[in-house]
């Protein structure tokens, strides 16, 4: 392999800008699958990057070029189901005559159907504006980033095959921010577990209720991110691992995002959605994420209207667990079943506190079973026909557990 790097040294080198590059922003994973995956990196100037890469603890099996650019994406094809794997990413050294010590990360491919566990990771809301200065000119202390990392450092010590993020990744929507309340502090986390990201209204934007905003999502969003591949790459897409499938919906076009898919009964998302929840299902459990809370009683109030199209549709065809975000809270309904509290329904989980502070209470409702005002993430553990979601702090406390077994 050393022999191999030196051949792309001298290939490059002559090319080359005379400062090092450096990796601003990854490397980051994306769009498991049981045999592929996607690896995203950025430098702050052009530069060719290697990736090498194989099964645990063989990471110089396989090798990749990526080509000069700032902005680098590998997709790795025939990988093995449940599998572990590592990576090492290189560019040039000052003299162009070697590399830099690699960034290192690991990712797990997704399990075959007789994989009966799994494992993940899961918050929201991590988007927070910085703090003003008082009129003194005192800057105050910026809680919210300190919160944020604390969460990150916390997920990194769990193990999990993948990080869900039930959306607003940052307080603007925009990429400029990115790396300052997503990147940077959840850096080790995104090294060894996939992103997956359920788009909430600030991916779209400001403008989103404004045909102007088109450009917005893809210049800020879809450009940086690999989806699960389907019909409405990166808006809603599905995947299953064991025996467990998650489907993740946009909802945002009922908070007016004028270029979000409709959730409209005959549109293209509800049937796609249907399909999902109705196609190979049997003995697999529902997972479903979205950004808009179907039920809430903290200060971004109940989605009525993606409610009303939604909720019956889970119910009828026994969705399991729903996460959803938006809402700076952490909270868990009652299983929910036509409106009641039924062991025949659905639990809601709304985590959406892990960098925008968190709020009280805004109102009461017989659905809720647990609320909390607390910076927080979920870590979550299927196995086989039960499944925990257990839910911290940013001093790692638990705050709350729940454990639910396959209908």
């Amino acid at each position: 392999m050393k022999k191999t790097l030196f051949i792309f040294f001298a290939l490059f080198a002559a090319a080359m800008p005379a400062a090092a590059a450096q990796i601003v922003r990854g490397p980051y994973i994306e769009d498991p699958t049981q045999t592929t995956m996607v690896l995203r990196w950025q430098t702050d100037e052009d530069t060719p990057s290697w990736l090498e890469y194989g099964p645990a603890p063989r990471c110089n099996q396989l090798m990749t070029i990526t080509p000069s650019s700032t902005s680098h994406k590998a997709i790795l094809y025939g990988l093995v189901p449940n599998q572990d794997y590592c990576y090492r990413v290189y560019v040039y050294n000052q003299a162009k005559d070697g590399v830099q010590a690699p960034v290192e990360g690991a990712f797990r491919t997704l399990f075959s159907a007789e994989r009966k566990v799994v494992k993940f990771l899961a918050l929201g809301n991590t988007g927070a504006p910085l703090p003003v200065a008082g009129e003194d000119g005192i800057m105050p202390p910026d809680f919210a980033a300190e919160a944020r990392q604390a969460l990150a450092d916390r997920m990194a010590a769990r193990q999990a095959d993948f990080f869900i993020h039930t959306g607003n990744i940052t307080h603007s929507g925009l990429n400029a921010d990115a790396d300052r309340e997503f990147f940077t502090p959840f850096k080790t986390v995104l090294a060894s577990n996939p992103l997956l990201v359920a788009l909430g209204p600030n991916e779209y934007g400001p403008d989103r209720t404004e045909k102007e905003s088109k450009p917005f999502l893809r210049a800020n969003y879809s450009n940086f991110h690999s989806m699960s591949w389907g019909p409405g790459t990166p808006k809603y897409y599905t995947f299953d691992t064991a025996n467990t499938r998650f489907i993740f919906l946009d909802a945002n076009s009922t908070y007016g995002a004028v270029w979000a898919p409709s959730l409209e009964a005959d549109s293209a998302q509800m049937k796609w959605l249907k399909t999902a929840l109705t196609s190979n299902v049997e003995g697999k459990w529902k997972i479903v994420v979205l950004n808009a809370p179907l039920y809430s009683t903290g200060p971004v109030a109940p989605n009525n209207e993606a409610a009303s199209k939604l909720i019956k549709l889970f119910e009828d065809y026994k969705v399991n667990l729903v996460l959803q975000g938006n809402s700076p809270n952490y909270e868990r309904t009652f299983p929910m079943f036509r409106g009641e509290p039924n062991v025949r329904g659905v639990t809601y989980v709304t985590l959406g506190a892990g960098g925008l502070e968190p709020q009280k209470r805004a109102s009461g409702d017989s659905s809720t079973a647990r609320y909390v005002s607390a910076y927080h993430y979920a870590y979550g553990q299927v196995v086989d026909r039960k499944l925990t979601l257990k839910v911290f702090d940013q001093t790692d406390k638990q705050i709350d557990s729940i454990e639910l077994y396959l209908r």
